[in-house]
């Protein structure tokens, strides 16, 4: 959890503005950075310094310390005001109390005499000390202000008698019941349940005498005091002071978590400061400025600690019958459950709201990343409320009509084929308009293909359901599964033990601060990311390290969308380098038969997308011309990435030598397939080696992306129900016709603008699972079956699908980046623009230098 949000989930609600100004002094330090790097930038260049911010007041850029001090220093004055405060009228709150208890030991039990004789107007306090006993609990003025009252009326008390603490004296005895006897406890629920009358009635009243020959004879063995007395007016006595002694202490303890919290926000925020500015201020300014302050000196601890003490003796006392620990306890008990009613009613229902999805807009797909509410086409007014028709509705009701068509009507020779054909087309409409999330119409393949008895066996005889289902399943978790599961564990231990961001850093350090060279370096670097943790969260990675480039360009400047957009595209040609990269090449590798190592696969991807990186990295270069100002008048320099020192660990170690070795047996998979059977028994070997050693636990396995998982599994059933059915028999006849008499490069030419065509509108998952099936019945009805090498193609095409902001995650999170005024870098221009000629340049790479290369290697 960030520290800003931790602020607000631990802070007293009614101090938030007497904390630490967090936020806005992060904001300071990036106005700070930028005015640090524009003066040395002006000073390299030997030209006039710019303008200073309002935030700088025209002092020197360059000594940002001198800047930054005061902004900490204003923070830490209004911070030892405020506990100084507090603590004053805390403690004269704690001494007032050790009086009253000392009085009221001295007057004892003598101040009951009168208690009788007001029994008569209790009801009229009744209301005003419940809801005093509620709120005093919750907030720390409101404390206050009960603590003064609750004094005010134990004076009163020590004269006449004490304030009525509840709506009935069984309730009072109910509230201490936790330090009383159990004959007590019995005798008041009875007696509060059913009153004095009745059955209950008489047997309370027998209670009652049993209670007061225990008292009488506890009375005979010793002295009673106001402290352990039975009587109705010790009890009220006792329910007074516990509660001024428990809202005391909560009010401590909240004082004490305020200096802690503060403390450590003082050295986060010195600590970030001093990564963005390059200083050395939090040693220095922590030692001889904020633990000099009076609320974070020793002093002052002990002072709070020692009447915490206090209190703690005073229950004890009090209440606890002298049993210390009790007393502890009890206290602690109170602070919990107070600390849990401000997170409960001021945060966590905020959190379940969001993880509920409420408030995010209905009937949201889920299937991207941008989830946005959908504007309503329609609204038809019915008798139960107001019906509204939406796209992804239409959307829904165009899948149901053509699948119910399709199974009436014999459009494929077949019956199980016919039926299949349905299945294809109705999950083909809900993939490719997301009008339900992808994964869940993935889960309708295997429901339809046993309910409507697809599946057929090597005779042609459709499976009774209890076969086909055995079958489906069987089919559904493949070795491709498992090695999907396995790149997800590789890429959560890279995550998880910062080797990605060290890495990364440390490369990116070395890329210097010309324009075209970082871009080009951001480029290798999220390309090289997305083959190891997925093309969804290595452009998250790279857009979280350009921020402070972003925050240190012009405005207006050419280099940050250019930047982000580049990352994007290059992190969409990553999903083609690595056969764990992306689902659509696994998706491949499962249809290929035999299956293609990864020493073969790297062969061909790896040199393909090192040329489609240049290409795409020269046309951004023309297309933005990044270097240039936005003046147009000189050229731009960017912040050079400081490279993190820290050093490797043990755990970063055995991650590594886990992961390289996992690596090194897929390359080699088919020469150890007799030790190993499949590539997918390898996968298991991260799985166990991170889990078992506590890299990763269980909330890591459970934010694994499992809906990617179940959507592959769904489009694996798919395809063997397409295989099954003898549809694929009849798109066998169609497709042969269809490429008759062209050669092998020409059915090359004519299928990859198809794919990418397919793959830009839709989810490249998705136009894997429906067009790798088609190439591979291709290649089949080529000479010398070139099924896997069509399959390789369209594999590595549907990655290069690219030109609008759908398509795919990586342009999907570049249209959601914003500058420091909420503004998005890129348009719909900007992909259209670069994004649809950096799509047909990479479609040329595979389709030509790709093709080369797979014939190079025997396919």
């Amino acid at each position: 959890m960030k520290f800003s949000s931790s602020l607000k989930f631990n802070a007293v609600s009614d101090w938030w503005d007497e904390y630490i100004a967090y936020d806005a002094l992060k904001k300071h330090i990036y106005q700070l950075e930028k005015q640090q790097f524009s003066h040395e930038h002006s000073q390299s260049h030997d030209i006039e310094a710019q303008e200073s911010s309002s935030l700088l007041h025209g002092q020197d850029t360059s000594n940002t310390d001198a800047l930054f001090i005061p902004l900490l220093d204003r923070e830490l004055q209004k911070i030892v005001a405020f506990y100084q405060q507090q603590e004053k009228e805390l403690l004269d709150d704690l001494n007032d109390l050790e009086k009253d208890v000392q009085e009221q030991d001295d007057i004892g039990l003598q101040g009951g005499e009168h208690y009788r004789d007001y029994e008569d107007d209790e009801h009229e306090h009744d209301d005003d000390d419940d809801d005093d006993s509620v709120s005093a609990s919750r907030s720390p003025d409101r404390v206050r202000r009960s603590l003064s009252r609750q004094r005010k009326l134990s004076h009163a008390g020590r004269v006449q008698r004490p304030p009525a603490a509840g709506s009935s004296t069984d309730q009072r005895r109910h509230s201490l019941s936790s330090f009383e006897d159990p004959m007590e406890e019995s005798y008041a629920s009875l007696h509060h349940q059913r009153g004095p009358r009745g059955a209950l009635g008489k047997l309370g009243s027998k209670l009652t005498n049993l209670k007061d020959s225990f008292v009488s004879s506890a009375g005979s063995s010793g002295d009673q005091t106001i402290w352990n007395a039975r009587t109705d007016y010790a009890y009220d006595t006792r329910l007074l002071y516990k509660r001024r002694i428990t809202n005391l202490y909560i009010s401590l303890t909240n004082l004490k978590s305020y200096v802690e919290i503060n403390y450590a926000g003082f050295r986060k925020i010195i600590k970030k400061y001093d990564k963005v500015t390059f200083s050395e201020l939090k040693d220095r300014y922590l030692h001889n400025t904020v633990e000099t302050a009076t609320p974070f000196t020793r002093e002052s601890k002990d002072k709070i600690s020692n009447a915490i003490d206090r209190l703690v003796e005073l229950y004890t006392k009090c209440v606890a019958r002298g049993d210390k620990t009790v007393a502890r306890q009890q206290l602690r008990l109170h602070q919990r459950e107070n600390i849990a009613w401000e997170r409960d009613t001021v945060w966590r229902q905020m959190i379940g709201r969001e993880r509920r999805g409420e408030g995010s807009g209905d009937d949201i797909a889920g299937a991207t990343l941008i989830h946005e509410p959908e504007a309503t086409i329609v609204d038809i007014p019915t008798p139960v409320g107001m019906f509204k028709i939406t796209k992804r509705k239409i959307s829904k009701l165009v899948a149901l009509v053509v699948f119910i068509l399709c199974l009436n009507i014999q459009i494929v020779e077949g019956r199980e084929a016919n039926r299949c054909f349905a299945i294809l087309s109705f999950c083909t409409v809900l993939w490719a308009t997301e009008a339900i999330p992808l994964f869940v119409t993935s889960m309708f393949v295997p429901l339809l293909l046993v309910l409507l008895r697809v599946i057929r066996d090597s005779d042609g005889v459709p499976l009774a359901p209890p076969e086909a289902t055995k079958y489906v399943f069987s089919i559904m978790f493949s070795p491709t599964i498992m090695l999907l599961i396995g790149g997800f564990t590789i890429s959560s231990a890279l995550s998880k033990t910062n080797i990605d961001r060290l890495l990364i850093t440390r490369i990116l350090s070395l890329a210097g601060t010309r324009p075209s060279t970082v871009l080009l370096t951001f480029m290798g670097v999220s390309c090289f990311a997305s083959m190891w943790i997925s093309n969804v969260a290595a452009p998250t990675l790279c857009f979280t390290l350009i921020r402070p480039i972003l925050r240190t360009l012009p405005p207006k400047s050419a280099f940050g969308p250019c930047l982000i957009l580049a990352i994007a595209l290059a992190a969409n040609i990553g999903g083609q380098s690595s056969p764990i990269s992306s689902p659509q090449n696994l998706i491949a590798l499962n249809a290929m038969d035999p299956q293609l190592d990864w020493a073969s696969w790297f062969a061909v991807a790896l040199p393909v997308s090192a040329i489609s990186i240049l290409l795409i990295w020269l046309l951004l270069l023309v297309s933005y011309q990044p270097a240039r100002s936005p003046d147009g008048d000189g050229y731009i320099e960017i912040k050079a990435i400081r490279p993190t020192k820290e050093p490797f660990t043990l755990k970063q170690y055995w991650v590594t030598f886990v992961c390289l070795f996992t690596i090194a047996l897929w390359c080699v998979a088919h020469k150890i397939e007799g030790l190993v059977g499949d590539m997918g028994v390898i996968a298991v070997i991260p799985v166990v080696a991170f889990f078992s050693t506590n890299v990763l636990k269980k909330d890591d396995f459970d934010n694994f992306m499992w809906t990617i998982v179940f959507l592959a599994m769904g489009g694996i059933a798919l395809g063997k129900g397409v295989m099954s059915s003898g549809l694929l028999e009849v798109m066998d006849v169609i497709i042969r016709d269809l490429v008759q008499g062209f050669s092998l490069y020409a059915v090359v030419l004519i299928l990859s603008p198809i794919v990418l065509i397919i793959s830009t509108f839709i989810s490249h998952t998705i136009a894997s699972v429906l067009l790798v099936p088609i190439a591979k019945t291709v290649g089949q009805h080529l000479p010398g079956d070139r099924s896997n090498l069509l399959i390789f193609i369209t594999g590595l095409i549907c990655s290069t699908g690219m030109g609008m902001p759908v398509s795919g995650f990586p342009n999907q999170t570049a249209a959601t980046q914003e500058d420091e005024l909420g503004e998005l870098y890129l348009t719909n221009m900007d992909f259209l623009k670069n994004g649809v000629p950096a799509s047909i340049i990479a479609t040329l790479v595979v389709s030509t230098l790709g093709f080369v290369l797979m014939k190079i290697i025997g396919l």
